[in-house]
Parts: C-alpha cells; sequence; structure tokens
C-alpha cells in the first residue's frame, strides 16, 4: 500500500531529524503525527453530521413494523408459536442475523466505545429485545 510506505518514509525522515537535532524527549507511538488540526476536525465533524442525517432517512419510508426490531421479533415468535414445523424448516435462526444487521448497524452509526460517556451494548433497545427473544425461543423449547 503506497500510503502506509509514505507514512512509513515521512516517520523516518522525521525520528532521523530528531535525533540530528538532539530532541530527546520524543517517545515512541506519543507522535504528533496523529494529532488533527482544527480544520480538520471541523471537516470530520461535518461529514460525521451529514452521515447521521442521512442514516436518519433511510427508513424513512418503511412501516414500523418492518423496521423496528422487538415488532420484527414479536412476528418471528408468534410464527414460532403457531407453526413450529414451517418455522424450523424455514431454518430462521440462520437468517435472523442477516435480517437484523442492517437494523443494528444504522443504530451503531453514532456509537462510539471510545468515548467518556458511550452506551454499552447491553443497554441498548436492539440488544434487549434480542436478548428477550433468545430467552423466550429457549423457554419454548424447554
Amino acid at each position: 500500500d503506497n500510503s502506509s510506505e509514505f507514512i512509513t518514509k515521512y516517520r523516518t525522515c522525521r525520528r532521523q531529524v530528531r535525533e540530528c537535532s538532539g530532541e530527546a524527549d520524543h517517545h515512541e507511538g506519543m507522535s504528533s503525527d496523529d494529532e488533527l488540526t482544527p480544520a480538520e476536525v471541523t471537516e470530520f465533524q461535518k461529514s460525521k453530521d451529514n452521515v447521521l442525517e442521512d442514516s436518519r432517512k433511510v427508513f424513512e419510508d418503511v412501516h414500523a413494523d418492518f423496521c423496528d426490531i422487538r415488532k420484527i421479533l414479536l412476528k418471528f415468535q408468534e410464527w414460532k408459536e403457531k407453526f413450529p414445523d414451517s418455522y424450523c424448516d424455514a431454518y430462521i435462526s440462520f437468517c435472523l442475523p442477516k435480517l437484523l444487521n442492517p437494523l443494528i448497524r444504522v443504530q451503531l452509526i453514532n456509537w462510539n466505545p471510545l468515548e467518556q460517556n458511550f452506551t454499552e451494548l447491553e443497554d441498548m433497545p436492539w440488544f434487549r429485545a434480542i436478548e428477550e427473544f433468545s430467552d423466550a425461543k429457549n423457554v419454548s423449547e424447554s
């Protein structure tokens, strides 16, 4: 990858300049290369806001029954209770992750575990809905 080669050469060059100038207080891995300028921070925030705005529109024209994870799982629970053979024959346990993936990904767009006040995954509504569905599935099977 050309960009990683460039970065490596750039950092090597900076290290050589530091060694020649006698800079002794530099700590490896604590380089200012990774710091963003205020313009870059502003541009990033603007881009992030645009993505978040667009993500709110993704399911704008979808009926609530088909974009709410809890409601979707309730439909599958009803199917399982009323028609267990067909539910089993359709391999629903294999289909659900693929079905729910886009819905969960949209909800995780703004999630950042590196922020100080981030929400734990276990506390998110979609996680609790899946957990409840899984518990209901286990109870009915036993």
